[in-house]
């Protein structure tokens, strides 16, 4: 598989306490990120951005003593629903990274929110019967909120 590296935003490997001894490489660019495991028998993956819908970040005891975290990518992918990205270093700067890239990503391809409704109900979606109800004024930005009423 062989990508272009002039458009490489971000690239690491999976980290053994602080060492990067693994075979399992992460490679972000502005549209796609692309995942490599394995020595002998290599798996390659290939996640467009814009069909990641959920960013998690987890980090055990040791993790935040050796500076790394866990990844938990959600997609709208059918072939991998989770992508976890295990011992990256600087997890935090990281995280933000994706989050930017990904948001970049769904602007240019002109992605909203009704591609990712599969039309099953979501816990706190619109067919919830336990999600909490919200009034119009919940969904306003207070910056350019103006009440007419204080004349």
């Amino acid at each position: 598989m062989k990508k272009d590296k002039t458009n490489v935003i971000w690239e690491d490997r999976q980290h053994w306490m602080w060492f990067p001894f693994s075979f399992t490489t992460f490679t972000l660019t502005a549209d796609r990120l692309y995942q490599q495991h394995g020595l002998f028998s290599t798996h390659y993956d290939e996640t467009m951005l814009y069909k990641i819908i959920d960013i998690c970040l987890k980090r055990s005891l040791l993790q935040k003593l050796f500076g790394t975290g866990t990844i938990v990518l959600s997609t709208r992918a059918d072939s991998q629903p989770h992508i976890y990205m295990k011992n990256i270093k600087n997890p935090m700067e990281t995280k933000a990274l994706l989050s930017k890239a990904i948001e970049e990503e769904r602007v240019r391809k002109n992605v909203i929110g009704k591609e990712f409704y599969s039309g099953q109900p979501v816990h706190g979606g619109p067919h919830d019967p336990h999600a909490p109800e919200f009034d119009q004024h919940d969904f306003l930005d207070t910056e350019d909120f103006q009440d007419d009423t204080e004349d």
